[in-house]
Order: C-alpha cells, then structure tokens, then sequence
C-alpha cells in the first residue's frame, strides 16, 4: 500500500503541491529542549526518507537557529524536489539583555526580535531569511504572529503596518515578481486569517492548533470561506502542543501550557474510545484534520529520527471506518467535521 505521507495537495490556485505529511521545525529551534545538529540532521534526512517534502520554519524559532539547522539539512537534497516555507514579522538583532526563556527555547541563539510587519521589515526579513538557510528559492512567505493573542492592544498597531506601512505590499510584490510562489500567514488564532481574508489576496495560512481533535471552532467560519476562496490551510498543532501525542501517559500540554482539568477530561473520553478500538490517539490525531478539503497539510514536528518515523507510521496507519463514526456518534467531535474515508455526511 502506497504511503499517504507523500501524497500532494496544491496550496491555492498556485502551481505549488505540498506533501500530505510535513516537518514544521519549531523543535530544531530548541522548543522545551535543544537538539545537537546532529539530532536535527537526523530528523530532517528521516523526513525525507518517509516521503515528506514540504519543511516550515520561521526566524522566531530559536531566534533564527532552525533556519540555520533547517538550511544546513535542505542543502543536500534537490531543491525542486521539496517545498519550502518562512515567515516575516520579526528582525532579528543581537541579543542587549539576558534571555529569560519565557518563550520556550532552550539555548536560543543571541538575537532578539524586533516586531516590523512594514514593507521595508518584510523585505529585510525574507532577505536575512535567505542568508540563514543558505538558499534563495523559499516558495511561501508567512506572515507570523499577527493578532491579538501575542500582540494584546498593540495589534491594531501592528496590522497598521500590514495594510498602511506597506507590508501587504511587499508579499504582493514578491509573488508578482516569482521570488515566492504563495504568500499567506501564519498563526495561532484563526480571527487573524479571516481579518487577513478581507484585506488581501492570501494564497495559504499556516494554522496552529484550533483545527484538532478538541477543537473545532474553524467550522463555523474560517473552513468554509477556506473553501470557498481557495485558500489553502495548513494545519499545525495537531496534538495540541503535546497532550493528543500520547494522551494522559504523555505530556500534559496543551497549547504551550499545561493542560486544564476540562481538557484532561475531553482527553481521557477520547483516550477510552481509541482504546476500544484499539486505535492509537496519535493515529487519530494526525489523520482528522486531513479529512477536511481546506487541509492541504498537516504539519509535524519531531526531536528525533524516531518521533518522525512515529508520526509518519502513525499518519499511514489505517483506522476502522467505525472508530470515526463513534467518534462523531459520541460527541467528541463536531458533527459537521469531515472524517477520514467518509466525509462530513455519510453515516
């Protein structure tokens, strides 16, 4: 049986196909702990053995040590063999003060950000991007961490520079120009994609969490507009930061915290079914939001060699038919969420 991890959806109306399965590399950043290059070489070059060939990094990720890593690992491989995709809306500079590890890297290189979503701060970003990895071609450029969430009241401030400070134009003039083939954004809240819906032609927005097992909120709203526009979703967070990965016997978080007593709850429901169906929580994490049409990839991340073989074994695994319908039947998903091999109707 064919892999499922290679299998190619088009992201937009681009020309673009990524794989089903992705390597987001927040963990070659140094996300809860740092990796060797070694350890990060290994997880990319398992990545590619599985059949993955869409890789997303961002500078934010260990204040610019990812793109290195990920650079670093890319080059040995053809480049119109794989997608690859960045994000813009931080400058990095040398680090003034001493880092406080409240953002979550362990051993972050010495920069520190400085937020600039103006034109200027986008082209400088996508040209410091292409110095780190060591490559010219990048094919999506993401606009990261717009929104209330990680900007509060300063937000509107900062989609100021998006829409008057030129920002949007910038990411317009790199696609028209063929210096990226897609443009989008990248975040954790999916208000932001919707807002950026109404301003700007995207072609794509990275969305971590909000589309998973415990959440389904994306349904009333952003999905169908997804569809009905052509925008490409491509879905990070799968396990929640951590705690749909191995359940209650795993890391309890969720979110970049730790999980709250409702959500241990939902997490345990869902932990009894899998195991009356004997079905691995993992499996079943990853393969659900690759049921709906907007998905065009689901992203993962790995410390190891090892965690990427067991994502990947865990995306081509095959679940009964009748394990999604009781997960439907039960209420532990939303009714209207499309399942693996049935669809969002048939029953």
């Amino acid at each position: 049986m064919a892999s499922k991890v290679a299998e190619r959806r088009a992201i937009g109306r681009t020309s673009l196909q990524v794989s089903a399965l992705s390597f987001g590399t927040a963990p070659l950043g140094g996300l809860y702990r740092d990796l060797s290059d070694e350890e990060a070489q290994a997880s990319v070059d398992a990545a590619w053995a599985a059949g993955v060939r869409y890789f997303d990094t961002a500078p934010h990720y260990g204040h610019t040590k990812a793109e290195h890593r990920l650079g670093a690992a890319l080059r040995r491989y053809p480049r119109d063999e794989y997608v690859l995709s960045t994000k813009v809306g931080r400058r990095f500079v040398p680090r003034t003060h001493a880092y406080d590890g409240s953002e979550g890297w362990q051993n972050p290189l010495p920069f520190e950000a400085i937020y600039d979503y103006t034109r200027d701060g986008i082209l400088r970003s996508y040209e410091d991007s292409q110095q780190r990895l060591g490559l010219v071609d990048i094919d999506m450029l993401l606009v990261h961490d717009i929104g209330t969430l990680t900007h509060g009241e300063r937000n509107a401030h900062y989609w100021r520079q998006l829409t008057e400070g030129g920002g949007f134009r910038a990411l317009d003039e790199l696609r028209a120009a063929g210096a990226v083939k897609a443009i989008g954004f990248g975040v954790n809240e999916r208000e932001a994609i919707l807002d950026a819906m109404r301003e700007f032609d995207i072609d794509c927005a990275l969305l971590a969490g909000r589309y998973t097992l415990l959440e389904q909120a994306p349904l009333d709203d952003l999905l169908p507009a997804c569809v009905e526009r052509g925008v490409s979703i491509l879905l990070g967070g799968a396990f929640n930061s951590g705690i749909l990965a191995r359940g209650l016997a795993g890391e309890r978080k969720f979110n970049y915290g730790e999980a709250p007593p409702q959500v241990v709850a939902r997490v345990a429901q869902l932990d009894a079914l899998c195991k009356r169906f004997n079905v691995p929580l993992a499996a079943a994490a990853l393969q659900f939001p690759y049921a709906h049409p907007a998905v065009a990839t689901v992203l993962t991340g790995a410390r190891s060699a090892t965690e990427l073989r067991e994502n990947a074994d865990s995306f081509d695994t095959p679940l009964p038919r009748e394990f999604w319908l009781a997960l439907r039947d039960e209420g532990l998903i939303d009714a209207r969420a499309p399942l693996p091999g049935i669809g969002s109707a048939a029953r």
